[in-house]
């Protein structure tokens, strides 16, 4: 009878007197011996590249047992509580993946169709002539773009493929002129989402297809033969008619034909956002916000919108995306209870690029006992990676006021980013993995009273000694305005920072006011503003010039020109209660929570 064997086996090995050693001999493992684990780096299947691992939430904690890292993103983002519907449309619009080149998408049937349709579009727009390339001319590039465009109940609408002039290429006064057009603000779509949650307004979407084809082109631009179309002769280019997306000028000549078309329409543009078309009427009220081609339709006159869905048809070509649900990398979900607007895709991509998906999260986004200075840490070498989570994060913030602060600090080191830096900014995203879906809620239940709130943390930047101004503005219980950034001079007292912290919240507030104007819903009281200094305060209540306020620029007694005339009311606060503090400088776990569910900054909730 043989002799119990551990479950760890070893090959024979020879000894120094023989060459070989029987077949069947075995050899018995000791339990106190360590087996050695491969360190090779291990990667996912390619084909898995396709799918969302662990995107599914399971309740039960054995399930997590079996996961092969310590913190699953399951365990931070569920989709239990969602319906069906907004279950469907999140797990697709995550789980379907997009070729990034043309030999990719080449591969699948449905892309290749995706191409011979936007193909065909282009020559049944005329948008180019086939030519020879004059002498002393320089053809542009162009690419493919691919994209997934879904149903609101998440099925597949269509694979959309749009071919892309590489304008960066192009020289000023040669190939184009002017390029400046304008996309509707963040502010202005938070405070109209805010509008609609509050009183019932329908919201819609659509998409023009081919927007940038109907732009008219005023200098002589050529591009090189697109992948997949066939000419009949080599050394041939595209001399192009019409205008193309990728070209500098082609936003801009697409925005000129959008406004004529809006305005003859009967729409009024307003000129403070000039992306912010509206229309008055007996039956009701209209707005459309416009982001180049994409535009939201808003009000409580749904004749109307249909009137003018039906009128861009005529002359673009739309397509109806039917109620606002996914509107440039943000999601929207609406409920009784309001509008909840989030980026948990852009969020998880964000994870998934930079390698921290499978991180262990943190409470807070920057080391309150820790001073960030230029010649913190090491110089980087190459410091791509940084300039490149820095812009992502920026983008972020749209619908993220809590890493307003610490996005608009690390930005400062884009010049001189260390290893301090960059440890900090991968911080930020350790934060986000806590709560990748955590957006703003727009309540149903909502009040139209302006509310801000204006801070300042003085001397703050160790480098240059000048304070950080932050503030936020709610529209009733609704976050729809906020701000963190340092001051561009030195203060030379607490008083004077909360002062310039006021006049920079008393502008916005001027400008939150024409916009309710404009809208035809004017403010029926002043708006609150609130600040915890007393100083700052009695600077701008009283016309009185001493020591404290010769030095102050005349421009910030706007806070007392605009309190005088009833546009704003100062109020005190305490320290405690101020809701803009986390704008303007790192703060402990628990007051920060605090502070941010206070204005409403709220997790991924039932819809």
């Amino acid at each position: 009878m043989h002799s119990p064997i551990s479950s760890h086996t070893i090959a024979p090995t020879s000894t120094p007197h023989t060459n070989t050693a029987p077949a069947s001999q075995n050899y018995i493992i000791p339990h106190d011996c360590i087996t050695r684990k491969s360190e090779r780096v291990k990667r996912l299947p390619a084909y898995l590249k396709n799918y969302h691992c662990m995107i599914t939430h399971t309740t039960h904690p054995s399930n997590f047992a079996n996961s092969n890292t310590l913190y699953p993103i399951s365990q931070y983002l569920s989709y239990d509580k969602l319906n069906p519907e907004y279950k469907s449309l999140s797990l697709a619009i995550t789980s379907n993946s997009e070729p990034s080149t043309y030999e990719e998408a080449a591969a699948h049937e449905c892309w290749r169709k995706a191409i011979q349709a936007e193909l065909a579009a282009l020559d049944q727009n005329r948008t180019w002539c086939l030519t020879e390339l004059p002498k002393g001319k320089k053809a542009v590039g162009c690419k493919w773009i691919f994209r997934v465009k879904f149903n609101p109940d998440g099925t597949i609408e269509r694979h959309k493929a749009r071919l892309v002039a590489k304008g960066f290429t192009q020289v000023q006064g040669v190939d184009y002129g002017d390029t400046f057009s304008p996309v509707v603000k963040m502010t202005t779509l938070r405070v109209i989402l805010a509008l609609a949650a509050a009183k019932k307004w329908h919201l819609k979407q659509l998409d023009v297809n081919t927007a940038f084809l109907h732009g008219d082109l005023d200098k002589e631009v050529y591009m090189r033969i697109p992948p997949g179309l066939d000419v009949s002769q080599p050394g041939l280019v595209c001399k192009l008619q019409k205008s193309l997306y990728g070209l500098k000028q082609a936003s801009r000549q697409w925005n000129i034909k959008l406004t004529q078309t809006l305005v003859d329409a009967g729409y009024k543009q307003f000129f403070d956002d000039h992306s912010l078309f509206i229309k008055k009427s007996s039956e009701g009220f209209t707005a459309i916000l416009v982001y180049v081609d994409d535009l939201v339709l808003t009000g409580d006159n749904i004749g109307e919108i249909n009137s003018i869905k039906q009128i861009l048809d005529d002359k673009f070509k739309i397509k109806d995306l039917g109620d606002l649900k996914y509107f440039l990398g943000m999601e929207v979900a609406r409920s009784n209870s309001g509008i909840h607007i989030y980026q948990r895709k852009y969020a998880m991509d964000l994870l998934k690029d930079f390698g921290y998906l499978d991180c262990k999260p943190l409470s807070t986004l920057f080391d309150y006992s820790q001073k960030l200075t230029k010649e913190s840490g090491t110089i980087l070498t190459d410091n791509t990676t940084y300039r490149q989570l820095i812009g992502r994060l920026l983008y972020l913030t749209n619908t993220r006021p809590d890493i307003s602060y610490a996005v608009g600090r690390l930005s400062q080191f884009l010049n001189c980013a260390t290893t301090s830096h960059l440890q900090a900014a991968f911080r930020v995203l350790r934060y986000l993995k806590g709560r990748p879906a955590t957006g703003l809620f727009f309540s149903s239940t909502s009040d139209m009273h302006l509310t801000g709130f204006a801070d300042a943390d003085w001397a703050t930047c160790a480098d240059t000694r000048r304070s950080v101004s932050g503030y936020c503005f709610m529209l009733g219980s609704s976050l729809v305005s906020w701000k963190s950034k340092k001051q561009t001079t030195v203060a030379k007292s607490s008083a004077e920072a909360e002062y310039r912290s006021l006049a920079a919240a008393t502008c916005e507030a001027s400008w939150l006011s024409f916009l309710m104007d404009f809208l035809g819903l004017p403010l029926q009281k002043s708006i609150t503003l609130f600040c915890d200094n007393q100083s700052a305060i009695h600077i701008a209540n009283n016309p009185i010039f001493h020591e404290r306020t010769k030095y102050i620029e005349v421009d910030c007694h706007i806070v007392r020109e605009k309190h005088l005339s009833g546009l704003i009311h100062l109020m005190p606060v305490r320290s405690q209660d101020q809701l803009a503090d986390f704008l303007t400088k790192a703060l402990p776990p628990g007051p920060f929570s605090t502070n941010v569910s206070k204005v409403r900054i709220v997790r991924f909730i039932q819809f």
